[in-house]
Parts: structure tokens; sequence; C-alpha cells
């Protein structure tokens, strides 16, 4: 009698985090599960609801075609060497291999470099698991590969981890808050608190504000990880602090 195939379902904010969690669980039962051999199918993408009313977290099924895997867990899936890659280059591309591996993406690495930044794009069909909510998951990545690289690096250069056009969108929405923001601060004298975020994007505010509206000045206030850009009516004062 034939066995019916192994399946897991599994849920989710996103599809990506539903597939990776039933992924996960397959893994956690068969160390040497081969990836490639999972097929998913998705139940619901998901809804997230209005002011958190109505979320619906998003569904899918895992199936182990063939038969279930036995004997210890593979080896971590090293990234191909780059020759044209500097050193810098070369820990970055590595590192982003791992994780795209520990994901369970199907996906690629290309990185460009030049004398001040190294540039990884990811690219694959569904990459929100890597994103993260709010960003949160790629922003803790390029974290760790900034800080491997100034580690071991004279002259460190900034690393800058994207995906599916990520970066440009987060931006956009940056500049748009700001410069809500902005018109706020003018109405009412008050200063304006925005959400807290990493050094790069404050400092995306403080020369979007600088440059578009000179009737405010910013200025970062808090402690990480909650250090946050305040937009204030434009006056004397001390400079922006990223």
């Amino acid at each position: 009698m034939t066995e019916p195939p192994v399946q897991v379902e599994a849920t989710g904010e996103t599809v990506g985090e539903a597939r990776w969690a039933a992924l996960h669980e397959l893994e956690r039962r068969y160390p040497a599960l081969d990836r490639t051999a999972v097929e998913f199918l998705v139940l619901s993408e998901g809804q997230r609801g209005l002011l958190g009313v109505g979320y619906e977290p998003a569904r899918v099924i895992a199936t182990l075609s063939g038969e279930p895997p036995a004997g210890p867990a593979p080896a971590v899936r090293e990234a191909e060497p780059h020759p044209e890659d500097s050193p810098a280059a070369s820990r970055v591309r590595a590192l982003l291999a791992q994780v795209v591996d520990g994901l369970g993406l199907d996906a690629s690495v290309r990185v460009a470099e030049s004398r001040e930044q190294v540039a990884v794009t990811v690219t694959g069909d569904d990459l929100g698991l890597l994103i993260g909510r709010h960003g949160h998951t790629i922003d803790a990545v390029q974290y760790l590969a900034n800080a491997i690289v100034h580690r071991h690096e004279e002259e460190p250069v900034e690393v800058v981890v994207d995906a599916q056009g990520y970066r440009a969108r987060r931006e956009r929405t940056l500049r748009d808050v700001a410069a809500r923001a902005a018109v706020d601060a003018i109405r009412t004298g008050e200063p304006v608190p925005l959400e807290p975020m990493s050094s790069v994007e404050r400092k995306i505010v403080h020369l979007y504000l600088k440059a578009e509206v000179p009737r405010v000045r910013t200025a970062s206030e808090g402690a990480e990880p909650n250090r946050h850009v305040v937009v204030l009516p434009a006056e004397a004062g001390e400079p922006p602090e990223v």
C-alpha cells in the first residue's frame, strides 16, 4: 500500500513566512531534507485587516515528494567564489548566500561594488521573509553585513542590502512621512516625533527636510533601538544628529 505524501500546513503574516514555517517543520522532522523536493500550495494569501481588525494569516501546505529522507543534515551551501570580488564583497556575498540558504529562499545574490559601497541585490519570486515586517529583517542583515566588513577591513565601505526594490520604496515612504510631519510642525508650532528608525533612515529624513523644507529643522532623540527623528519649526539650534 502506497504511503500518502508527507504534508505540513503552516501559517504566517505573509506567504513567505508561512512557507518558511512549513519548510522549517519539515527540516525539523527530516534533517537531510532536500528543499528542491518540497512543493508549496498557497491556501490563502492572508488579509491584514484595518487597524488589526479582521486579520487573517497566510496559509500554505508544503508537500514532500518521494520518500522522506534519512541521514544527517546536508552541509550548508557556500557561495561560489568570484575572482573579481574585493575581500569586503566576498565576505558580504558569503553572508547573504548563507542567509538566503538558511531561509530556504529560491533566490540569487548579485553584488556590485564601488570605492565607497558594496551593494547587494537579492532577486527571487517571494522575498517577503527576507524583507520582514517593516523591513526589520533586511535591515538586520544589512547591519550584520556592515559590522562584518567594518571589523575586517582597514578602510571599510558601506554595505547596502536590497530585495525587490524595497530600499527605493522605503525611501519614498520616509520622504512622504517626513513631508507630512513638516506640515504638522509648521501648522502647530510643536515638535513632531517620528517612529524609531535606523541611522541610515534617519539620515534620509534629515537630508530630505534640510533640502526641501527649510522652514523646519530636525534632531535625533532617544537611544537605540528606539532612536527617532523629531521635526521642529525652524529656529536657531544644533545641527541634525543622525
